[in-house]
């Protein structure tokens, strides 16, 4: 049996956890050979590299900078050719078509992701919270998932026949379960951070999609 290719996965780096990715990717060796740091057009054209990370972080700010540096459309076209790419929280809020309770001005997103989210669903800073999640297509899926909601978004509305829910959360019992887990052909999006867990179940969940989309994708 041939040996898996080891991936060289890219962690955008221009505001938030991105730091808290690479430390969990770089734990994983067996599969990654190399997490990096994304911050020019030139690293992220690099044909070498198989797939993207988009940290949690703060989504207006992240899309100030990504214009100001000439990402932003780079960004739009990894997404648009199929590459795979993975949000969490303020990653979710830039690769969704629509977003509300924006700043004033509106948001800049990537887009690519048949989703409306809303910005900061759950309140401010002070009303983050852990909770559990059953999470279906994770390794030990028996086992549930800490989700960490920090200002997160929800998504409020998705298109059923392009997007596949892959998690849900009921804050407080008798509420309403709110979608915050999603994924859309070669894009994977949740609305709470994996990377401030040590739990890499998420990761390599990713690592597994991102090989699946290489298997499928002509060449």
């Amino acid at each position: 049996m041939a040996e898996k290719k080891k991936l060289r996965i890219g962690v955008l780096a221009l505001q938030g956890a991105f730091s808290e990715h690479i430390h969990l990717l770089n734990k994983l060796k067996a599969d990654v050979a190399e997490a990096i740091q994304i911050r020019t057009k030139e690293q992220l054209q690099d044909p070498s590299l198989d797939a993207l990370i988009l940290p949690g972080g703060e989504s207006t700010t992240m899309a100030l900078v990504a214009e100001r540096s000439g990402i932003m459309e780079p960004l739009r076209e990894w997404v648009k050719a199929g590459k795979p790419v993975w949000g969490t929280c303020a990653g979710m809020i830039l690769l969704s078509n629509t977003a509300h309770r924006t700043k004033k001005g509106g948001q800049t997103l990537i887009g690519g992701l048949d989703v409306t989210v809303k910005r900061n669903a759950f309140g401010a800073q002070v009303d983050s919270f852990v909770a559990d999640l059953s999470v279906p297509v994770l390794p030990d899926n028996e086992r549930p998932f800490s989700g960490v909601f920090i200002r997160a978004p929800i998504i409020e509305s998705i298109d059923p026949e392009k997007v596949s829910v892959v998690a849900r959360v009921n804050k407080g019992i008798g509420e309403e379960e709110y979608v915050v887990a999603v994924r859309q052909g070669n894009i994977l999006a949740t609305a709470f951070h994996p990377e401030l867990t040590d739990d890499d179940r998420f990761h390599r969940y990713y690592i597994d999609l991102v090989r699946t989309i290489a298997s499928t994708t002509p060449a």
